[in-house]
């Protein structure tokens, strides 16, 4: 579960505005409280769609996930819009291109790590597989109750260990356990608002568990 942000309002701002609802994460951060409120948990299917999810996931490993958040748009035109055709492609000028620009995290390895997921991910295409498919068979089941409080929701689980695993195998990088099951709670593979949260009710109904 992603950390909550910091609220930006001062004491006086606070008090003088309408209490906001229960959310698991990211109140005070309109940004954040958007990102919680209309998509995490919601469920996310696709092989381009994963593949966004996965490389942003990557680059929060260590930051905070507001951090990428904050620059999903820069990271999106930056990589073609995670296009996985057109990210295999890059070679050393998209590299240095990527380093230099201010609005993504730079950093080389995750930088290489989601050029060479795009091509693990075309291999794995080539051969009838489907990153969508992998994520998706590793919703736990049965399901685990909802959570009561932040201290039940887990880092990593056997399903998300199993899965960096088979990841790693199919030639991806930076998917160890706990950055893959942040992408799993993410893309509605399993839905970790707590049970009190009215965000957890939508996102139920979209996965059709309600």
């Amino acid at each position: 579960m992603p950390s909550p942000a910091t609220p930006d309002a001062t004491p006086d701002t606070a008090a003088d505005a309408a209490p906001e609802p229960f959310r698991c994460f990211g109140t005070g951060d309109a940004l954040y409280s958007r990102y919680h409120d209309e998509e995490w948990g919601r469920p996310v299917r696709g092989d381009r769609e994963l593949f966004e999810r996965v490389s942003l996931e990557a680059f929060q490993s260590g930051l905070s996930w507001i951090t990428v958040l904050r620059r999903r748009e820069t990271f999106r035109t930056a990589f073609d819009g995670f296009d996985p055709r057109a990210v295999a492609a890059y070679g050393a000028e998209d590299v240095a291109r990527l380093l230099a620009d201010p609005g993504i995290v730079r950093n080389r390895l995750k930088v290489e790590a989601t050029i060479a997921n795009a091509r693990a991910l075309l291999a794995l295409q080539a051969a009838g597989g489907s990153l969508s498919d992998l994520f998706w068979s590793a919703a736990p089941d049965p399901r685990p109750p909802a959570p009561e409080s932040p201290a039940d929701v887990p880092a990593l689980t056997p399903e998300s260990t199993a899965l960096a695993r088979t990841l790693k195998r199919a030639g991806f990088r930076f998917v160890g356990p706990t950055t893959v099951y942040a992408g799993m709670q993410a893309c509605g593979v399993v839905d970790d608002h707590l049970r009190r949260c009215p965000a957890r009710a939508l996102a139920e109904r979209e996965a059709g568990r309600a």
